[in-house]
């Protein structure tokens, strides 16, 4: 990591720890108020963390029932009618000391939490904690907005500012740690995956466990402050279903995508490419169609179509030498490419994945994006052999790249690729 991109993260570590020890240094000082209220929180976040089990790698929020929880305490403002009394710091103390508590048994299974999301949990609760409490317990809240239909609103657009606020800390956090392979494997040279795509991609992300856990915490807290403490369980038996639900769904995603994986390695085990090119030529796209602001289904189409677009030469006679399509005559290329279509639309994908293999031998300007891309890695992978280690392999293939901008690739692809590739590229991946 740059000395830059470590200042970073660490200053986000820095201001979570010192919110975290003030709290609790006051809350151990002046006792809890409303303990009643803090402990059934705090219960409720902890079952939250502890329903981390199972939790598959890469979701955006692992424990969405217990962020739920500790954003509507730190929106609660009354409880069963009575106003609450808690303050910021306090909010602080009861999330922190809930999660850590929730988080116990999976860290004895190796499995905690990662350092990155406690700490934005700690930076966003206390960010949505510091633009209601205050303003409640002064009572300038109730002159403003009263307890009519704007209360809500007030919830809902608090929320908005905080699930952005999130949004903005991820991404920088992500931004700052893109540059640990290319400062090893270039001599320090390169630069980080840009801020805007990676923020374009987490603010797509609050269309879906976002908006669901913010909007899950805006019900929660207003149905306390009417029906009180008693809200929390009905509240957590449907969410820690839905979330059952989500993970077998996940689960079911993962393995889908393994087959998939594991249909595209036929055309390695059968010898008709080179080991790993299938691999490598998905992840290379995909980082690819990040930077040129792909996303969600976008992205995982591109990533399917790219470990299967090789599949049509398993319908060849005659292999071709060491699987590289890029050296042939493009006729051959779109012969290959339709086969390769006809052979993706029977094994279930969706119809956007088999389009992208057929049309990846075609002039780039009939082509939509993701086979524009898969066509451009796939060259590159095909006239470096695999193996872009070496500064002159890279150059040489991208400048043949670019030369074939007129028709066969898209410049804004090929630039793209080359700045990847300055950041290190990826690790090699392994054979078999």
């Amino acid at each position: 990591m740059s000395p830059t991109a470590g200042v970073a993260v660490r200053g986000v570590y820095v201001a979570a720890a010192l919110l975290t020890g003030g709290a609790l240094a006051l809350t151990l000082w002046k006792g809890l108020e409303q303990p009643a209220n803090a402990l059934a929180f705090g219960a409720f976040i902890a079952v939250g963390e502890l329903a981390r089990w199972g939790a598959l790698p890469g979701e955006r929020e692992p424990a969405p029932l217990g962020a739920a929880g500790a954003l509507a305490y730190a929106l609660l403002g009354e409880c069963a009618g009575q106003p609450t009394t808690h303050g910021v710091l306090q909010v602080v103390c009861v999330v922190v000391a809930a999660a850590l508590a929730g988080a116990v048994p999976h860290v004895a299974r190796g499995s905690g939490p990662a350092l990155d999301h406690v700490a934005r949990r700690v930076l966003t609760v206390s960010f949505a904690a510091a633009c209601f409490q205050p303003l409640y317990n002064s009572g300038e809240l109730e002159r403003w907005v009263g307890h009519g239909a704007y209360y809500p609103l007030f919830l809902v657009v608090l929320l908005l500012l905080t699930a952005l606020c999130d949004a903005v800390l991820a991404a920088a956090m992500l931004h700052a740690r893109t540059l640990p392979h290319s400062a090893k494997r270039m001599g320090g040279a390169g630069a980080p995956i840009p801020y805007t795509p990676l923020l374009r991609e987490e603010l797509r992300a609050l269309l879906g466990i976002g908006s669901a856990v913010c909007a899950t915490g805006a019900v929660m807290a207003l149905s306390v402050a009417v029906a009180g403490l008693w809200a929390l369980p009905v509240f957590c038996v449907p969410l820690l279903l839905t979330q059952l639900s989500f993970r077998r769904y996940a689960a079911v995603r993962t393995t889908y995508r393994q087959t998939i994986a594991s249909l595209a390695r036929s055309t390695e085990i059968a010898g008709y490419t080179r080991p790993g090119h299938a691999r490598r030529v998905a992840a290379l796209s995909t980082a690819v169609g990040r930077e040129l602001g792909l996303s969600g289904s976008e992205l995982t189409v591109l990533e399917y179509a790219a470990l299967m677009h090789d599949i049509g030469q398993l319908s060849l006679v005659d292999p071709v030498p060491e699987g590289a399509t890029a050296l042939l005559p493009v006729a051959e290329q779109r012969r290959i490419a339709l086969l390769g279509g006809a052979v993706v639309r029977q094994t279930g994908v969706p119809p956007a994945v088999a389009v992208v293999v057929e049309l990846q031998a075609d002039p780039y300007r009939e082509q939509p994006l993701p086979a524009r891309i898969v066509r451009a890695v796939n060259a590159y992978d095909d006239l470096t052999g695999g193996s872009g280690r070496t500064a002159g392999g890279v150059l040489g293939a991208l400048e043949q790249l670019r030369l074939g901008t007129g028709r066969d690739y898209q410049p804004e692809v090929v630039e793209s690729l080359a700045r990847v590739l300055a950041r290190g590229g990826l690790a090699p991946v392994p054979p078999g």
